[in-house]
């Protein structure tokens, strides 16, 4: 059983050019994705605390957004590159969000499918920097891992949708978010920042 998706619109090469010409504002960006993905991780356990079943998975993987943040930070204070004082709306999750059910059963579901495509989206992007970043060593390979894992994350969400909801639904619903997913990342404007 595939736990994963393909992507439906891949990432245009504008788009690294656009962050490998900002690398101080995509680490802004970077570092405050990685604290909003731990914050969702953990709000999920707090608004789904009977699903005993996924929550060790959610706490781990909130704590492993919270070391990506923690790891991002780093390199920005080597860098001497502060926390953005402001961070501006994300369209791209703006657009996501807009895609949710309503009601809490439907919502739930979505909440998870709508994680994994971002995490994939993620991975894609953080693969496409890895290799563009070939005069940063340090950054190049600090992508390149994080690619790995945010791949890894986007499985697990796909496998806690399962645990609750019949797997024809789930692909169904998948599917559906996915093609989403492809329309608005294709209109967003470039900017030096994940999404």
């Amino acid at each position: 059983m595939k736990f994963s998706l393909d992507l439906t619109v891949e990432t245009q090469s504008d788009w690294v050019d656009t962050v490998i010409a900002d690398i101080p504002s995509f680490l802004q960006d970077h570092a405050d994705c990685e604290r909003k993905a731990s914050a969702m991780a953990l709000s999920l356990v707090a608004k789904y605390p009977d699903r005993h079943e996924i929550i060790p998975e959610l706490i781990a993987t909130g704590i492993e957004e919270l070391e990506h943040f923690q790891q991002v930070y780093k390199i920005m204070r080597e860098r001497g590159i502060p926390l953005a004082k402001e961070i501006e709306q994300d369209p791209y999750i703006k657009g996501l969000i807009s895609l949710i059910h309503s009601d809490s059963k439907r919502r739930f579901l979505d909440r998870l499918l709508l994680a994994s495509i971002i995490e994939c989206r993620g991975a894609e992007r953080f693969r496409l920097i890895s290799a563009a970043l070939i005069n940063d060593k340090i950054l190049k390979c600090f992508y390149h891992d994080l690619w790995v894992s945010e791949a890894k994350h986007g499985h697990i969400f796909v496998k806690m949708a399962l645990e609750y909801f019949d797997k024809e639904h789930v692909y169904t619903r998948l599917n559906y978010l996915n093609n989403e997913e492809g329309k608005i990342i294709a209109g967003l404007k470039l900017r030096p920042a994940l999404h």
